[in-house]
């Protein structure tokens, strides 16, 4: 009855219901599917009121890992097909997304940008592009489009990837050597909760960073960084796009148009990037991946893992 109430009190903001809802002490799941499913929204509020409770999944005290609330600043790219590109614009704009149809281009707009891509196979291929998108807000415009996509009936295959933009202005050079050398011995890991066709070394386009530390280690700059460690774009994890936008971007993740799939991927590299600030991993297992991410992102790897094994 008091869950109720507070659901209905419309005098109230939706963080304000949150917050009430987890002091009843509903699991973050039960009050993000109370209030339209976004868990990363609820776990922001969770992480603001009580942080002296978060926990990562294996037990560990919090100062072992604190959780930070997701502020960050990032683009989405989300290749796909069967929609007719002015078609899609359309669509979007109703909804309430302005999106703008463009030849092929690098550049980072005000807007959503519908772009060629000659990578993509199928007919009516495109590449998606978001504008600077920011925390729990920017996750909820992308469930806007991912709505918006399925309804136009967008399809992916294994030409398609999803790819990430951090802002990483203020990510100096011994973070982004964590988190780098990170991701190439949680690699493996990584590569078991994505489809055979973006492991290791089988797509050209996402190419491993395992056997590459050295390097990354013995670059002096970021520009040495982005120019020998990793000198193209076609890495798992792209330095050139701090070169020209000072992003990083992840490409490792396979087409996908499931905000579920991505908002849980947004918010693994985001914990990913916070845990590299300071710590770096010696011996890449499960159980330590666990230790900084939330245990409901746990239970997302562990179905995709479960799933791709099938």
């Amino acid at each position: 009855m008091e869950t109720q109430v507070i659901l209905n009190d419309a005098t109230l903001t939706k963080t304000e219901k949150i917050r009430r809802l987890l002091a009843l002490g509903l699991t973050r799941r039960q009050v993000a599917d109370l209030t339209g499913g976004n868990y990363g929204f609820v776990q922001n509020v969770f992480a603001k009121y009580w942080p002296n409770q978060v926990r990562s999944r294996a037990g560990q005290p919090a100062d072992t890992f604190t959780f930070i609330a997701f502020n960050r600043r990032f683009g989405v790219e989300i290749e796909a097909y069967n929609v007719e590109r002015h078609t899609l614009a359309r669509a979007l704009n109703e909804a309430g997304i302005y999106a703008v149809v463009e030849g092929y281009n690098h550049t980072t707009r005000p807007h959503w940008k519908i772009v060629t891509d000659a990578s993509i196979s199928g007919q009516n291929g495109f590449e998606l592009v978001s504008p600077i998108l920011e925390g729990s807000e920017g996750l909820e415009q992308l469930r806007t489009v991912c709505r918006i996509l399925k309804q136009q009936h967008a399809y992916i295959n294994r030409s398609c990837g999803l790819h990430i933009h951090f802002d990483a202005e203020n990510i100096g050079l011994p973070q982004t050597k964590n988190l780098l050398v990170n991701y190439a011995r949680y690699e493996a890991i990584i590569d078991s909760f994505m489809p055979a066709s973006r492991r290791a070394n089988t797509n050209g386009y996402c190419l491993s960073l395992r056997g590459r530390e050295a390097g990354i280690d013995a670059a002096t700059s970021m520009q040495t960084l982005a120019g020998r460690a990793l000198p193209s774009r076609y890495f798992k994890v792209n330095l050139q796009s701090y070169l020209r936008h000072k992003t990083i971007e992840f490409r490792h993740h396979s087409g996908t148009i499931e905000f579920g799939k991505i908002s849980n991927w947004v918010l693994f590299l985001h914990n990913l990037v916070e845990y590299s600030r300071t710590s770096r991993v010696e011996t890449a297992t499960f159980q330590g991946l666990t230790r900084f991410q939330q245990p409901e992102i746990v239970t997302y790897i562990n179905n995709r893992i479960s799933e791709l094994a099938a």
